[in-house]
């Protein structure tokens, strides 16, 4: 059955297999809180890397028993991105999670040639799960953070990304819609004639395990009505799972809109490394770096 909560994500993983977080640079209580509480559900095993007396302090402030955690001690925070990352190198965490370092230490020990979690040819990019009162399931979004302007090879591996989310998401044939500024087959935009060949492949079956329709407006991607009175025929138009936006600007306004003026939740990870990682914002609240653990933890191998 669909997972249609992001809350539902949990119910679901204590009956999997249990994987171990590594956690960069630990020291914050939203991080620590988050952990903490993906503990207690019972869905990870933890590793905070940071300056244990700062790990102990934020523990003791909290209320919570720092018995739970194992901990590596280290208190520089770029030292502690790259000692998390060999962590899962040497096999001692499925799931990377990005603590109070900053997002350029985080990502440049991920990408590190020598020493991090990026195969030959590999393409990260992030995909974020989104829990909207105005929409009647999940909404799986990408890229909001990472990918300037994707290129077409980029958007195949973003839409293979999606797909496979979803059906983590226990969705299994995801529909999946191509966002454009229209509907129509406009030859002179290249999010139109991107999405046109998307469909086209999925139509023939070289993308598979989804239905994928493009270029769709987003009213006609999440609004049968607008879809209706446009005249639209179409699987997807109304009833999205997946939305692959042409470029970061719009999926990044629409990230912020879904959250700072709709008050919406979500869970959000990178995709593309070897182990899925948490590229939550130092500002998000421990709810949404709660789901995100939960996310990563369905997704990881």
């Amino acid at each position: 059955m669909a997972i249609n909560k992001l809350d539902q994500m949990f119910e679901v993983l204590k009956s999997k297999e249990k994987k171990r977080l590594v956690a960069a640079y630990a020291i914050d209580s939203h991080t620590i809180g988050a952990v903490s509480k993906a503990i207690d559900l019972g869905i990870v095993d933890a590793t905070l890397v940071g300056d244990e007396e700062s790990i102990r302090k934020v523990c003791k402030e909290e209320g919570i028993d720092v018995n739970k955690f194992k901990i590596v001690q280290e208190a520089d925070e770029t030292k502690a991105a790259a000692l998390a990352v060999k962590l899962i190198n040497d096999g001692q965490g499925n799931l990377l999670m990005k603590g109070a370092v900053t997002t350029d230490k985080y990502m440049r020990a991920i990408l590190n040639k020598e020493t991090g979690l990026m195969n030959p040819g590999a393409i990260l990019t992030h995909v974020a799960v989104m829990e909207n009162s105005g929409y009647h399931k999940l909404l799986i979004c990408s890229d909001v953070a990472i990918i300037p302007a994707p290129d077409f090879k980029q958007k195949l591996t973003m839409l293979n990304y999606l797909i496979s989310t979803a059906k983590a998401l226990q969705i299994p044939k995801p529909k999946v819609a191509i966002i454009a500024a229209t509907e129509q087959m406009l030859q002179g935009m290249p999010a139109c004639v991107d999405a046109a060949i998307l469909a086209k492949m999925g139509d023939r079956g070289q993308i598979k395990d989804a239905v994928i329709d493009g270029p769709l407006s987003l009213d006609c991607a999440i609004d049968k009505e607008s879809a209706e009175i446009k005249k639209l025929k179409s699987e997807v138009a109304g009833d999205a799972d997946c939305l692959l936006f042409p470029n970061i600007e719009a999926a990044n306004v629409f990230y912020k809109t879904h959250t700072k003026l709709c008050g919406g939740e979500l869970g959000a990870i990178v995709v593309g490394a070897r182990v899925p990682s948490i590229l939550s914002s130092r500002g998000d609240s421990e709810m949404t770096k709660l789901y995100s653990i939960a996310l990563a933890a369905l997704t990881a191998k």
